[in-house]
């Protein structure tokens, strides 16, 4: 009977250990979702200044220490990606460049330049939204992540919030074609009513 009992306590105690990782994994992803909520709402900032929506937070010891949106547009700058704002911004609140233990949370995969920052900063983890199967550097069209060739590998998560990443993405693109559309039709007016005003 005795023995019984001991078998039976080491089987609950394997199942709670097991439970708890299971737990732990859940708050992961649970964070994980709240962090890129944040993010999400970073890229509707840059959608609403005409920029593409990429939004990124960068999260050390559970705190947002950098966040940054996409800005080329207006900056003129091809290196504003919201992840290089938001490592920048980060860097300088710890006045290091080192930001090891840190995630980043980005609406997009990043691309080559954003995944040789990351890096280059030493964070932990990057965490993204929807795949870019054109740019994407951690996984899609190139793997930076985890290069033996480098000396610095981090974890990536995707796909966290990824219908919601991918909806901002495909109405902004929407509505830029349908913009363009409109354009060249009123330029096609214009012309037949020059012609119009020429022929009278």
């Amino acid at each position: 009977m005795d023995r019984a009992t001991d078998y039976e306590s080491v089987g609950r105690g394997f199942e709670s250990l097991q439970a708890r990782q299971i737990f732990s994994l859940q708050d992961t992803m649970k964070d994980d979702a709240y962090w890129m909520g944040i993010a999400l709402r970073e890229a509707d900032k840059a959608a609403d200044r005409g920029e593409v929506p990429i939004g990124a937070v960068l999260v050390r010891g559970g705190i947002v220490v950098g966040r940054g949106y996409n800005r080329r547009e207006g900056t003129r700058d091809p290196t504003a990606h919201a992840e290089i704002i938001a490592i920048r911004k980060a860097a300088l609140k710890a006045d290091n460049w080192r930001l090891t233990d840190a995630t980043i949370y980005v609406t997009l995969e990043p691309c080559l330049m954003c995944m040789g920052a990351i890096l280059l900063a030493r964070l932990q983890r990057v965490v993204f939204g929807c795949r870019d199967p054109k740019a994407g550097a951690a996984g899609s069209l190139y793997d930076l992540s985890n290069d033996r060739r480098l000396n610095h590998r981090l974890a990536v998560i995707g796909g966290v919030m990824e219908t919601e990443c991918a909806e901002r993405l495909s109405r902004f693109f929407s509505a830029l074609r349908s913009m363009k559309q409109d354009l060249k039709d009123m330029s096609h007016q214009v012309r037949r009513d020059v012609r119009v005003v020429d022929g009278a």
